[in-house]
């Protein structure tokens, strides 16, 4: 059955549903956690040190964030795989452009499928810079996050990489969410308008929220 599922276009879209919707609660939960990074270094690291203790004495050290880690990486893997296989089950059912060239879809829709690849890209280059320290600025120093994000956004390249990522994530997240409702059933001529607003103003605010931390930095608020 689940095979069965998995074949099938309703399935694919179901995946990438269930599977968006893991990553965007992630994303909110991770924004309001960056956002600490205003209240000072004390408060900022202590809050990446809570996240490795989580769950203590039950958990041992780092196992929740390890599980957490887990769960992200297979909606990740779903939710590419599914995208990436209906796209190319979308150009077999129709190889020939439409005669009409004039774009009948929104901005965020037609660049759907360059937005995804941007964000993947960005969350390799994003482990690599925060977590993993490989192509890091300014030297990387474990257990010290706050230094860490300043170095990052001390440096132009830092500074375009995120906020172009940000911008690519704001309309992935305004146009999946409402994709998401309409796929797992929520959507009704009368709900959609309300779900469209819901998607504007999540995107509105994980953009701001995220792009806060590098202007911050820049700006001098963080410092």
């Amino acid at each position: 059955m689940a095979r069965t599922v998995w074949d099938s276009s309703v399935g694919k879209k179901a995946v990438m549903a269930v599977s968006g919707i893991v990553m965007l609660l992630y994303l909110v939960v991770h924004m309001i956690g960056n956002l600490k990074i205003f209240f000072g270094p004390g408060e900022f690291n202590h809050y990446a040190h809570w996240l490795r203790t989580l769950g203590e004495p039950f958990m041992h050290y780092e196992w929740t964030l390890w599980l957490i880690r887990v769960v992200l990486v297979a909606a990740v893997v779903a939710h590419a795989v599914s995208a990436y296989q209906l796209s190319r089950r979308d150009l077999r059912a129709r190889p020939s452009k439409y005669v009409h060239k004039k774009a009948r879809a929104s901005y965020a829709t037609r660049t759907m499928r360059w937005g995804g690849v941007i964000l993947g890209l960005f969350i390799v280059w994003h482990l690599l810079d925060l977590t993993t320290g490989t192509v890091h600025s300014g030297g990387f120093q474990e257990g010290h996050p706050y230094q860490n994000v300043v170095d990052t956004f001390s440096t132009w390249y830092g500074n375009v990489v995120y906020i172009v990522a940000m911008l690519a994530l704001g309309l992935h997240v305004r146009h999946g969410f409402f994709s998401a409702a309409q796929t797992l059933g929520a959507g009704s001529r009368t709900r959609n308008r309300a779900l469209r607003a819901v998607a504007d103003v999540l995107a509105l605010l994980l953009t701001a929220g995220f792009v806060a931390v590098p202007v911050g930095v820049m700006t001098g608020v963080v410092s």
